[in-house]
This record gives C-alpha cells, structure tokens and sequence, in this order.
C-alpha cells in the first residue's frame, strides 16, 4: 500500500487487477515449468494494457523481465510474454529512474542500513536507485553494510533445501546489520526481510527491517 501511495503522489492512476497471484518463480525455481507457466499466463491475461508493471519486489521483477521469455521460449505466447516483460519495473528503479521523484524529509534523525537483494542486485542491475531515493531524505544516516553483496541465504526454497548452509549466511547477514549500529533495516524484497527479520528476532535485536516503500511513504507524507 506504501508503494501505491508513493505512486499516487506523483499523479499516477494505480490500477491493481485483484486476481493476481505469485508470479511462478517457486514452481520455475523448482524445476516445475508447467506448473509455472500456468501461473504466468493467469498474471499476463491481468495485465492486457501497454501501461507500466510496477512491483514492489526484486524476486518477482526479475521472475517477470527476465525469467518469463526464457520459460515461455517455443511457446504460442511469447510475443505477448515478452511484451509483458518489457514493460515490468521494479519499484524503486520506477520512482528513481523513470519518474524522477523528489522527497523531503518529514522525519526524526535516524540511523539505516540497506541490504540489496540478488534479484534486485544481480538480475535487474539495481544498484544506486534505492540509495539515491535515500539520500534525498536529510534525516536519514545511511550505513552500508560491509557484506552487503552477499546473499541472506534465503532463495525461496533454498531454504528449505540447504537449512544449515542458509541458516550459516543469515547468521552472517544479520551480524554485518548489527555491527553497523542502524536502529533500522531497509530492503525492498519481502523474501530478504522475512529471513533476515527471523534471525534478527531470534537473537534478540531491536533493529526493525522495513521495506523501503513504507519507510519512504513514512517519512514524506
């Protein structure tokens, strides 16, 4: 709701077609192309109109853009996958690079770090969007993390699968969030933050992770 009030502000219509599910990359993760590709086409068959696709996650960005011409490949539908595809925007590129947005900073002096998801990072390329759209904030201290590249081990159903092995690099990720002394924790992919806010419950830590759209609305409405 964050981000859809954020795109309100800059005078967009947001139209939310209430039928949408997943976007498939569990199934497509697992192997399961089928299944996943019946799942895309209930998506596509959603999203008829040539209008931007903003999604508010990095995962389910990269699964749409990148991931859906590659698992609808020989299919009857490419064309209209890709057209899909191509017009998908992660959030925090679409309020950064496409809308140009400008924030002011309503907000009490806090301190913040950031922690880049792979999806984000390594398949959109989002590097210095969300950290632009912080920096306008003029009460806001931004600590980068010094694993910040690093994974959190969690990768939907790798999880699952390699328990100790994830359970070993959110240890890691959740240690580097503490050492930087933020009082808050901002990504913008609900699977990075559950994980990572798992662990950080577990050992007691008073760090709040937020996504980066509630935090941006928060402090400039």
């Amino acid at each position: 709701m964050a981000g859809i009030e954020l795109l309100r502000r800059e005078g967009l219509e947001v139209v939310f077609p209430q039928g949408q599910t997943c976007c498939g990359q569990p199934a497509f993760n697992s192997g399961y192309s089928e299944e996943a590709r019946a799942v895309a086409r209930t998506q596509l068959a959603l999203f008829p109109e040539p209008w931007p696709v903003v999604v508010p996650s990095g995962s389910c960005a990269a699964m749409m853009r990148r991931h859906y011409p590659e698992l609808f490949a020989g299919e009857p539908d490419l064309a209209a996958v890709e057209a899909l595809a191509g017009r998908v925007h992660e959030l925090t590129e679409f309020l950064a690079g496409v809308l140009g947005v400008k924030l002011v900073d309503r907000g009490q002096p806090v301190r913040v770090t950031w922690h880049a998801s792979c999806h984000a990072l390594r398949e959109l390329g989002i590097r210095e969007e969300p950290k632009a759209l912080l920096g306008q904030l003029a009460n806001v201290e931004l600590v980068g993390l010094a694993r910040e590249r690093e994974c959190c081990g969690f990768g939907g159903t790798f999880a699952v699968r390699f328990p100790e092995i994830s359970a070993a690099m959110v240890a890691d990720k959740a240690a580097d969030v503490a050492a930087t002394g933020a009082s808050e924790l901002l990504s913008a992919d609900c699977g990075c933050l559950l994980n990572i806010a798992g662990k950080l419950e577990q050992a007691g830590s008073a760090v709040r992770p937020r996504h980066l759209a509630e935090f941006l609305w928060e402090r400039t409405r």
